[in-house]
Formats: structure tokens, C-alpha cells, sequence
């Protein structure tokens, strides 16, 4: 019998036994099952090009694929970046995440999504699993500032922080827009459209992303003495129900404004339905404009006027910095700041 035919004989043998083994590997290409690890494992000098070949084309005949447990353990760290996100219903959040995911899977990782509920006890529990399975990564799309994360942060993986800036001093890099000019440029397209008595339901203080929002509109409209009074001034959840249950608040605590400014998408379409049941109209009676330019705004809502925050350069900048991380690369910028847009639409 030849050696091709035996070769032949033993690929046969491991596809009807069960998934192949780095043995059925090793016994293929004919060389050592530690010869074939290190091949795989990228040890450099360990092996001729041709021995690395015959490795390959073993594994692509077999269909091998490495246990990635044992191959996490050795190196201490595995293929795998979490995303943990504060709310996986928002479709903003969501569409984050998938630009995320698809950026990370072209760099040959995957990634696991963890949804903290912007609750600072699942936050850490998350940190600290994905900590346990040895990620080798994490990006935090709204993150809030608890123990665990400082630790991250201290001893941990490298960490990227998207859309929220770390609520802690850090060096991990940060990708997001600019909110604070976004917020301004809202207050300057009221002021442009002549209103002035104004009103903003804003994100929680907590998040950089919502209080930088508000400062930006907030300041611009000051600045052309067209200051916010206090009972124009409400913090929101960032939820479709606590825009609806606060503009209600708004609304009996000092009229109804000529114009609102939204922390962000959601909440302006809680405003917007409490709007409806007063029989108040959009935009003649109030304006609104809302903020991230939700995915769902085109099929649900094409009535709203928002800022736009380019999602797909989202997720590529966060796949590339974090590559760069990965391979230890010590000039990653700690900021990096996308254009954002006004997308005017009919509620403005």
C-alpha cells in the first residue's frame, strides 16, 4: 500500500470516528502531536515551511479545529472580545453591537454580547465572568462607574469605551462623537428656527454622553439669552416610557415648551406620544429633536429630527483599536472623535 493510500485510510478513519483529534493532525502530516500545537499556536522557528504545510494541509483535510479551552489556558487569554451594552432592547445599542461584532469577526476573534441593564451589580458580575473566561478584550458601550470596573481598568484586559466615556481616570481609549457640539448644534437649529422658549428632557447625569448632550444645548441656548428655566429641565431614563412619564411632569410644571430638546431617540418618542393624547402638534405646537439617529426611526419613526451618529464607522474604529491593543501597539489615540450630523425631519 502506498503512503498516499495510508494517508487516506487514516483521514477516513478520523472523519467516521467522531471529530478529529490533534493525533488524527499529527499522525496525517506525520510529525509529533507538539509539533503540530506549536505550528498551530504561531511559535515562531519551530518547524520548516514545508512541515508547516504538510500541518496545514492535514487540518484542512480533516477539518480539525482546536479546542479553544486548552488553547485559551496556554496562552492565557482566548479568541473571544465582549461587548457588554446597557440595554439590548434599544435598537441604537443593538445596531452598535452589530457593527461591532461584524468588525471583530474580520480580525479572526468573536465576540459575546453581555446586556448590564446600566445596573452596576450585573456590570461587574459580567466583568468579572468574562475576566474568568479569559477574553481578551472588553468594550463597554455605556458603561457606569463601579468596583469592578475600576479593577478591569487596573489589572485587566485591554478595555475600550464607546459612545460613554469612562467614568473613571483612565488611558483606555474612547470612540465616540462629540456630544457636547452636537447638543449645541441642536440648540443653534431652534434658535435658527426662532425658538426660544425651550425645553430639554435629558439622559441621566450619570452618563458622560447624556450630561455632555444637555451642557452642549444647554450652554448654546444661554449664550443667545435663551436660558432654560428649571421647570424646563427634566432627567429621563433612557427609555421610550420615561419620556413618555416625564413629559408629562414637563408638561404640568410649566406649560408646554415651543420646543424640546430629547437626550436621546426614545425618550422623544415617549414625548411625542404624550403629545398626541394633549392634541398638541407636531411641529406647530412643539417641536421635537431627538438624538443618535436610531436605525428604527426610518420604518417607525420617519417623522424625527435627530442627531445622527455614523454606526458602521462605529464599529469599525472599535475593531481596529482594539486590534491594535491586542498586538500591543502603546500609540493607540485615547480619543477618537467621529463627524455626527443633524437629520431633519418633519418634527423640527
Amino acid at each position: 500500500m502506498t503512503d498516499t493510500s495510508s494517508k487516506r485510510r487514516r483521514n477516513n478513519a478520523a472523519r467516521t470516528s467522531g471529530s478529529p483529534t490533534i493525533g488524527d493532525v499529527a499522525r496525517s502530516a506525520g510529525v509529533s502531536t507538539a509539533t503540530v500545537s506549536r505550528i498551530l499556536n504561531g511559535v515562531p522557528n519551530k518547524a520548516s515551511e514545508e512541515t508547516a504545510r504538510r500541518v496545514q494541509a492535514a487540518v484542512d483535510a480533516l477539518g480539525y479545529r482546536p479546542v479553544q479551552a486548552g488553547r485559551s489556558l496556554s496562552r492565557m487569554r482566548s479568541a473571544v472580545i465582549a461587548l457588554l451594552t446597557p440595554d439590548n432592547r434599544n435598537a441604537f445599542y443593538a445596531s452598535i453591537a452589530d457593527a461591532v461584532q461584524r468588525g471583530i469577526s474580520a480580525t479572526g476573534n468573536a465576540m459575546t454580547l453581555c446586556n448590564t441593564r446600566e445596573d452596576p451589580v450585573s456590570q461587574d458580575a459580567y466583568i468579572e465572568e468574562m475576566r474568568s473566561h479569559l477574553v481578551s478584550g472588553i468594550v463597554l458601550l455605556g458603561a457606569v462607574r463601579t468596583p469592578g470596573l475600576e479593577r478591569l481598568i487596573a489589572d485587566g484586559p485591554p478595555v475600550v469605551f464607546v459612545n460613554r466615556k469612562c467614568p473613571v481616570d483612565s488611558p483606555s481609549p474612547f470612540i465616540g462623537i462629540d456630544n457636547y457640539a452636537a447638543g449645541a448644534d441642536v440648540a443653534r437649529y431652534f434658535l435658527d428656527k426662532g425658538y426660544r422658549d425651550c425645553a430639554a428632557l435629558h439622559g441621566p447625569s450619570s452618563s458622560s454622553a447624556s450630561r455632555e448632550r444637555f451642557e452642549g444645548f444647554r450652554d448654546a441656548m444661554a449664550a443667545a439669552g435663551a436660558a432654560l428655566p428649571i421647570e424646563r429641565v427634566v432627567e429621563c431614563d433612557l427609555t421610550i416610557e420615561s419620556g413618555y412619564r416625564e413629559s408629562r411632569r414637563l408638561f404640568e410644571r410649566g406649560g408646554a415648551p415651543r420646543a424640546v430638546f430629547c437626550g436621546n431617540d426614545p425618550i422623544a418618542y415617549g414625548l411625542h406620544r404624550r403629545c398626541q393624547e394633549l392634541d398638541f402638534a407636531v411641529p406647530d405646537d412643539i417641536a421635537i429633536f431627538g438624538f443618535d439617529d436610531n436605525p428604527l426611526n426610518e420604518w417607525l419613526a420617519p417623522w424625527l429630527s435627530t442627531v445622527h451618529v455614523p454606526l458602521e464607522e462605529l464599529g469599525r474604529q472599535v475593531s481596529h483599536v482594539m486590534s491594535r491593543l491586542l498586538d500591543g501597539d502603546t500609540a493607540v489615540p485615547v480619543r477618537t472623535v467621529l463627524p455626527h450630523t443633524l437629520t431633519i425631519r418633519s418634527s423640527a
